[in-house]
């Protein structure tokens, strides 16, 4: 089990998805849902997990994940506590506030543009993981849900065709944190909130630019409003 703080109960393990396949796969996929359980809070700050447990949570043996948990401590998302595992890192809401400007800088202008330049079947192309946001956010799997989140918000960026803009996105989303999300399951209201991705895709489709910098702004306003609530 992961350490605990002195005198706190045992937390509920997170639940982590069953992963298979080759080695050389390993690494990426536990890495990229190790990061969403980071980022919806069901690892969470200042506690240590070791690679084992963590392993034994996704069916596979302890050396991929320990590899991808060194990947994460080069992104800063970690930190390596020599034989005990991997602590996860502290985020402050000063940082995070400013995660999150940065990103509406850059996430919502791009978008806006994407209404004039991107194709209908490219935009089109995203809608089967605009569904499996909404499915994932019907479920209560958060873990799923930041993995399709990600993918389509970065698949999106693409269409821009600028790379470097959609590696920093891709960095500022590792360093978020959504503890909001469970409240939300919770409370029967994050379907709604994921169905903010349909709506968005409709409206880009319609070259409707007010209607995507509207849904855009609210979005990202989530991010440190209802989705980031410790409740």
């Amino acid at each position: 089990m992961p350490a605990q703080p002195s005198g706190s109960p045992a937390a509920a393990a997170p639940a982590l998805p069953v992963l298979g396949g080759k080695r050389s796969s390993y690494r990426k996929r536990v890495a990229d849902a190790l990061r969403a359980a980071l980022i919806a809070g069901e690892l969470r700050a200042g506690e240590v997990y070791s690679a084992p447990t963590l392993a034994s949570r996704f069916g596979v043996s302890a050396t991929p994940v320990r590899e991808a948990m060194l990947d994460l401590a080069k992104e800063g998302l970690v930190d390596a506590v020599p034989n005990k595992g991997f602590r996860v890192t502290e985020v402050s809401e000063k940082q995070l506030d400013e995660y999150t400007h940065v990103r509406a800088l850059i996430e919502i202008p791009t978008t806006v543009e994407l209404a004039r330049t991107a194709s209908p079947v490219s935009l089109e192309a995203l809608r089967p993981a605009a569904r499996e946001i909404v499915t994932a956010a019907a479920a209560g799997d958060l873990i799923a849900y930041v993995e399709a989140d990600t993918r389509f918000h970065l698949g999106l960026l693409a269409l821009s065709g600028n790379a470097h803009l959609v590696e920093v996105v891709a960095d500022l989303r590792g360093r978020s944190r959504l503890y909001g999300l469970t409240a939300l399951v919770e409370a029967g209201r994050l379907t709604a909130s994921a169905q903010e991705h349909l709506d968005l895709l409709d409206a880009l489709v319609a070259r409707d630019e007010r209607a995507v910098r509207e849904i855009m702004t609210r979005h990202i306003g989530h991010v440190r409003g209802m989705w980031a609530s410790h409740g």
